[in-house]
């Protein structure tokens, strides 16, 4: 009889490579996981992996052996989400992946609907870039993922990932208020700003490549003089008077936007959505996170940031 736990290290390997990146992923040692591998190739009575250089190459029959792992993983989930439908009480504990601005403006008004409404669910929360928590949802680390898709520019696609739009959320330009230094002036378009210092995410963030992309297409490569993965610190910056940025409408829910915005040519905006395993769709738990997650997204929807200044008309 093959075990089902170890099953289930095999198909780490499968995703991570290596042993340390499934040990580390599982909090297991190194030497745990080879140990547990090595019985289940005696449970199969057939070699799974073999060694190629310093890494493990899968040999046919254990990549026959990975396929299987996934889809009984999948009937697993699937009967402990029908036995946790039988309770009289919805509970559990659900692992939640989210983005930081996304963590500021939808996590707090979730936890307060599930408190009164399921407070037998225990959220644990995780901040990750959108890629890699996407990634970690379909690897079963995670339950439940917010994520993010720019205008032009995919999240990636998993199979048997099932994704729901939340809210779509308007990108503009920001810039320093009334008093900021006289560089700023008052531009009231993209190009308008081609010469001032920008503050950006780090290079490889989808968030970077589209804002670069919007600045060549308006003619002009961005002198980027700040790079950080915080959204506050963009908006610190930008109130302070040292920089402008595309920023979306999340980043000012809760607090007050001290600065001025302009819509942008063609009103872009990004995909917030939620991502879950359709093999965990019915566990009554993960369900209705996802429902408080959307019942908050509908709330904000209703309420924008004050109307900002409309781009100027291009002169003929």
């Amino acid at each position: 009889m093959l075990d089902i736990r170890r099953l289930r290290l095999l198909r780490e390997l499968s995703i991570r490579g290596t042993v340390a990146a499934v040990a580390a992923a599982l909090n297991y040692s190194p030497s745990s996981v080879s140990q547990q591998l090595s019985q289940l190739e005696q449970e199969a009575g057939v070699e799974l992996l073999r060694k190629s250089g310093r890494r493990l190459q899968f040999t046919p029959q254990g990549q026959v052996l990975v396929a299987h792992a996934a889809e009984l993983l999948d009937s697993l989930e699937r009967a402990e989400a029908a036995l946790a439908s039988t309770q009289p009480a919805v509970a559990g504990t659900v692992r939640l992946a989210v983005f930081q601005t996304a963590a500021l403006a939808l996590i707090p008004g979730m936890l307060r609907t599930l408190r009164s409404s399921h407070p037998g669910i225990r959220v644990e929360m995780v901040q990750h870039e959108p890629e890699t928590a996407l990634r970690e949802t379909w690897a079963r680390t995670f339950d439940l993922v917010v994520a993010e898709q720019y205008p032009g520019h995919a999240a990636p696609h998993h199979p048997g990932l099932d994704r729901e739009p939340l809210i779509h959320d308007a990108i503009r330009l920001c810039l320093p208020a009334a008093g900021a230094p006289a560089q700023f002036g008052r531009a009231v378009s993209l190009e308008q700003v081609a010469r001032l210092p920008w503050v950006m995410e780090p290079r490889g963030a989808a968030s970077r490549h589209w804002a670069e992309q919007a600045c060549r297409s308006a003619g002009f490569e961005p002198d980027v003089r700040f790079e950080t993965a915080d959204l506050q610190a963009h908006v610190r910056l930008v109130e302070s008077g040292h920089a402008v940025a595309l920023l979306p409408d999340l980043v000012w829910v809760s607090r007050e936007a001290r600065i001025r915005q302009v819509d942008l040519s063609g009103r872009p905006h990004r995909t917030v959505f939620t991502a879950m395993r359709e093999s965990s769709a019915g566990h009554p738990a993960v369900a209705a996170v996802r429902r408080a997650l959307a019942a908050g997204a509908a709330a904000l929807s209703t309420g924008r940031p004050p109307a900002p200044e409309r781009p100027a008309k291009p002169s003929r």
